[in-house]
C-alpha cells in the first residue's frame, strides 16, 4: 500500500550548511566529551601535598563536578543542532503528497451532524 507518493515535477533543493554540520557532529561530539573528562580526570588524579589535601578536596569535586556538567549541556546542544539538521534535510527532501480529504461541507452539507 502506497500511503504517499511523490509529488510529481518537484524538484530537490541542493544539500547545503546542514550537511556540513551533520558529518562534524561525530568529531564535536568525540572532542567535546573527551577533552573535558580528561580535564576532570587530570583533576582527580593529580597529585596534591598531604597539608593542602583537606582545603583542596571540595575544589576539586566541585570543578569536576563542573566539567561534567559541561559534558552534559554539550551534548544536549548537539542533539538540538541535530535535531535542526534533521528537519531542515527532511524539508529539502522529496515533496509527498497524501491521498486528499475533502474538508467538511464541500460537497454542499455543513458539516454538522
Amino acid at each position: 500500500m502506497n500511503w504517499l507518493g511523490k509529488l510529481p515535477g518537484f524538484q530537490q533543493s541542493p544539500h547545503g550548511l546542514e550537511w556540513a554540520i551533520w558529518q562534524r557532529l561525530p568529531a564535536v561530539l568525540a572532542w567535546g566529551t573527551v577533552l573535558p573528562l580528561a580535564a576532570a580526570a587530570l583533576v582527580r588524579w593529580w597529585p596534591v601535598p598531604q597539608a593542602a589535601l583537606a582545603a583542596v578536596h571540595a575544589h576539586r569535586l566541585l570543578l569536576i563536578f563542573q566539567l561534567v556538567g559541561v559534558v552534559v549541556l554539550h551534548w544536549t546542544l548537539l542533539l538540538t543542532v541535530a535535531i535542526g539538521c534533521c528537519i531542515v534535510m527532511l524539508m529539502k527532501g522529496p515533496a509527498y503528497v497524501a491521498d486528499p480529504y475533502p474538508p467538511a461541507g464541500r460537497d454542499g452539507r455543513s458539516g454538522h451532524v
